[in-house]
């Protein structure tokens, strides 16, 4: 079979227009609607998408415009897609969880049993937390600096992979004649000491169907992408053209032979945000619906998270960017990435905060089935995405419109499965089933 892409649905309650809750066709309460989230993933599995990916903070807005903005209520991802995993058979369940606050056992834990739960389609984002709130709801007065972010992660990852290999595959052979649960002899016992964690181990989980859970990282920035082609199995990018999604792609890529990886033990998946019509004139007019129901100052909320948790309400709305000094607390490959698409295109504040209120600086193609269809197949072949992670603004209307419309066109050019090669998430992605290191 002929190389084809991969994608993965990326639910936002919602939606990812900041707008998305005030639009007519969205539950306003998404957030907390288990059935609104059982719908989705029922949508995007029999459209044979490869995965469900959850976003996650763990700290709620409180400043005066979040009042006006759907953020603050939602379900922990873990516990949302260990329910989904009872209300679907083939799709992976691709949870956000933070090395900055949290601690690798219980990580380790939880991600094993969402494996367990689901057959085989567990996946772990490992992010280093973007959000500078969430110091404070863990005994912290300041975010931790994105070096020693980096740092942690890297040992958490370490970890959290070694506690997953405490048990070999057939260590528990439970043997009610002769009384042995399992086999000490494939009991491994971690006996991690490090800079950021001790951890004893073992896991109290067995090893789980995948071997381990997928790896997903969204890290971008030069040391994100080294930690990536250490670590990641899928990485998750922002990129806002052809020409640098490609020099991103062959940049990563081009890093991992020095971890002894192959190409193909890494896929890069962009996010797109896509609105689609049945004209091109209907995919903009769906669009411009969103963006009228965008108040500038949301906007401009959205946007100062975004480059890195800045205030950016003392700013004239009709003025430039302002010069940000670099930061420390937020993702600074996003930063970069909106500072210079300000600059490229002369955008006021305003306006750059409308420009990324649906796609949050992601790629975005508003057009027909066939013209989005044409711009992923670009990406696809020449050598930018192994696939890609789908934003649409509203749910689930546009998640159905992506899925009714945009999926059988690929699937007309071969570029996309129509039935589930395995039942495991590594099988759909085409990933390796690790050994166990101590085996």
């Amino acid at each position: 079979m002929s190389r084809q892409l991969k994608l993965g649905a990326f639910l936002m309650a919602t939606g990812h227009h900041v707008a998305a809750w005030r639009h007519p066709n969205v539950p306003a309460n998404a957030g907390l609607d288990f059935a609104h989230y059982k719908r989705l993933a029922q949508i995007a599995e029999a459209a044979k998408f490869d995965t469900l990916f959850v976003a996650d903070s763990v700290a709620a807005p409180t400043q005066d415009i979040a009042s006006r903005m759907a953020r603050s209520d939602h379900f922990e991802p873990l516990t949302l897609l260990s329910a989904l995993s009872a209300v679907t058979e083939h799709i992976g369940l691709i949870a956000t969880a933070t090395t900055s606050y949290n601690e690798p056992y219980h990580v380790a834990r939880k991600f094993a049993s969402l494996d367990h739960l689901s057959g085989g389609r567990a996946g772990w984002n490992l992010v280093t937390s973007d959000n500078a709130a969430e110091a404070q709801n863990f005994g912290r007065d300041e975010h931790i600096g994105h070096a020693e972010r980096y740092s942690r992660a890297r040992e958490f990852h370490q970890v959290v992979t070694g506690l997953w290999d405490s048990w070999q595959d057939d260590a528990f052979i439970r043997d009610k004649a002769s009384g042995a649960y399992y086999d000490p002899e494939k009991l491994h016992v971690l006996n991690h000491v490090g800079e950021h964690f001790r951890v004893k181990g073992p896991l109290n989980v067995a090893r789980s169907p995948q071997g381990q859970p997928v790896i997903v990282q969204a890290g971008s920035s030069e040391t994100g992408r080294e930690l990536a082609a250490q670590t990641a199995e899928v990485v998750f990018t922002a990129q806002t053209s052809l020409a640098s999604a490609k020099a991103f792609y062959a940049d990563l890529k081009g890093r991992l032979p020095k971890y002894g990886r192959s190409a193909d033990s890494l896929k890069i998946m962009p996010g797109v945000f896509v609105v689609v019509g049945q004209t091109e004139a209907e995919a903009q007019e769906k669009c411009e619906t969103f963006q009228q129901l965008v108040e500038p100052e949301v906007g401009i909320a959205l946007l100062g998270r975004m480059l890195g948790n800045f205030d950016l309400s003392k700013y004239p709305l009709d003025g430039p960017l302002p010069e940000l000094p670099l930061t420390d607390s937020g993702q600074q490959s996003r930063q970069k990435l909106l500072t210079e698409l300000a600059g490229r295109e002369h955008l006021t504040l305003a306006e750059l905060g409308r420009r990324i209120a649906g796609g949050r600086g992601h790629y975005s193609v508003v057009g027909t089935p066939a013209q989005i269809a044409d711009r992923l197949q670009e990406w696809f072949e020449q050598g930018a995405a192994d696939g890609f992670n789908v934003l649409v603004p509203h749910l689930p209307g546009g998640l159905e419109d992506f899925a009714n419309g945009v999926v059988p066109e690929l699937q007309r050019r071969g570029l996309f499965r129509t039935e589930y090669e395995g039942r495991t998430l590594r099988q759909n992605l085409g990933l390796a089933r690790p050994g166990n290191r101590f085996a």
